[in-house]
């Protein structure tokens, strides 16, 4: 399974990584009238974003051979980037009409990220009994 990803990672894994990543920005870039609710708790909104975002991010750098040190550390460099990324993601979100940045907003975003990674590693790993893939 990994094999396959590997060898097709920009179609199955970096595409779809840009395309999320974009649509999360330009969901936080409208003003918040401007976004459909969809009827649940505001952080679990974040909580689930950064969730999918850490999963794929993790998966991209996971598989990424430009960089050893990111591919070995892949758990720990998606943990930073997304939640750098929450950050200036909270702090973008004060210069938009009826938006706020709020620090539990940026909690939710870190939980999110630390969980995606985990269920990664834990349930998407053993099911597919990786093989190469690191840490």
């Amino acid at each position: 399974m990994f094999n396959y990803l590997e060898r097709n990672k920009v179609v199955l894994v970096y595409l779809p990584l840009i395309f999320y990543w974009l649509l999360l920005f330009i969901l936080t870039s409208l003003p918040s009238q401007s976004v459909p609710s969809v009827g649940v708790n505001d952080k679990l909104e974040h909580f689930a974003a950064f969730f999918g975002l850490s999963f794929l991010l993790y998966l991209a750098l996971s598989l990424q051979k430009k960089s050893p040190l990111v591919r070995k550390n892949a758990f720990l460099f998606t943990l930073i980037i997304a939640s750098f990324y929450g950050l200036l993601d909270e702090l973008h979100q004060l210069i938009i009409p009826g938006r706020s940045c709020e620090l539990i907003d940026l909690t939710a975003d870190i939980l999110g990220a630390i969980l995606g990674v985990v269920f990664f590693k834990i349930v998407f790993l053993k099911l597919f009994k990786r093989e190469e893939l690191p840490a």
